[in-house]
């Protein structure tokens, strides 16, 4: 079922569930720059057999309002529009599952809504004020994104025809895999048409790398989490490599920490099986 939620007079965010309606909900939150299509549908839907799974696209994404031009926003209040999306839905409380970005965003609900979480799972992501999740930068023995995949995102906006930029995402794609797992170019591009033909159109949205960063150093907060949180390795992640993912396990207070050998940056179907069976465990044993 698909929803349009209203944010305020000039913002509207598009969303989906599927699942079981009586079943606890659990919302995706997806990274930067990421339409909620872009959660594979095999993990959707596997997730969907346990849950009431809602998923959403951001400003500036998918079907959601693209306005950033005329009304910028910070990262910070995507926080609080996955907020208003549980409010929209009608769900009190959520398991709250959150990619990159969307891991930041978690972390941040953490802090400000702990009474509307009973589950958080983060993954390929960095704790608040640290790196890419902040300008803090962090302590420097955390290291930064992989050189070349910097110079790559200087490309991002660049204008270009619906071709060219499928075939920028690809190889964007490629990149954020990692080299321990094999790459198939047309499993991505399948998902990038997805998201292309969801949006209608195929402009390179870029709004959240421009987007305001300032409040989000707040990590030392995170100890006092009390909400069951697991965080999930993704050892050939190169934008947030090791130990990025333990040193967030130890900065949220009540973590755990499991990796997922092979994971990268992004999902192939490789390793949506484990990251299923992760966060159903996890989110099993709170419903339990």
């Amino acid at each position: 079922m698909e929803h349009r939620i209203r944010i305020d007079a000039e913002t509207e965010l598009w969303a989906e569930e599927r699942g079981d309606p009586t079943a606890s909900p659990l919302l995706l939150v997806m990274g930067a720059n990421a339409s909620g299509v872009a959660w594979p549908e095999a993990l959707v839907d596997r997730l969907a057999r346990q849950h009431r799974v809602i998923r959403y696209d951001h400003r500036d994404t998918g079907r959601s309002t693209w306005a950033f031009d005329s009304r910028p926003y910070a990262i910070r209040d995507l926080a609080e529009d996955a907020v208003a999306v549980l409010d929209a839905l009608g769900a009190e409380r959520a398991h709250v599952v959150g990619m990159s970005m969307g891991g930041v965003l978690v972390q941040l609900l953490l802090l400000d809504h702990p009474d509307r979480l009973l589950t958080a799972t983060v993954f390929a992501t960095a704790a608040l004020g640290v790196g890419l999740a902040g300008p803090g930068g962090g302590p420097a023995e955390l290291p930064g994104p992989d050189p070349d995949l910097l110079e790559y995102w200087g490309s991002m906006g660049e204008e270009r025809d619906a071709e060219a930029e499928l075939a920028w995402r690809v190889e964007h794609w490629r990149r954020l895999n990692g080299a321990a797992l094999p790459f198939d170019p047309a499993e991505f591009r399948a998902l990038e048409e997805a998201v292309v033909a969801h949006t209608g159109h195929a402009r390179a949205p870029v709004a959240h790398a421009l987007a305001d960063q300032s409040g989000l150093e707040r990590g030392p907060e995170l100890a006092g989490n009390r909400v069951p949180t697991l965080v999930v390795e993704a050892p050939e992640d190169p934008i947030n490599p090791p130990p990025h993912a333990a040193n967030l396990a130890a900065t949220i207070g009540s973590a755990r920490l499991v990796t997922i050998p092979g994971m990268g940056h992004a999902l192939p179907a490789r390793v949506l099986g484990p990251l299923a069976d992760a966060i159903l465990q996890h989110t099993a044993a709170a419903d339990g």
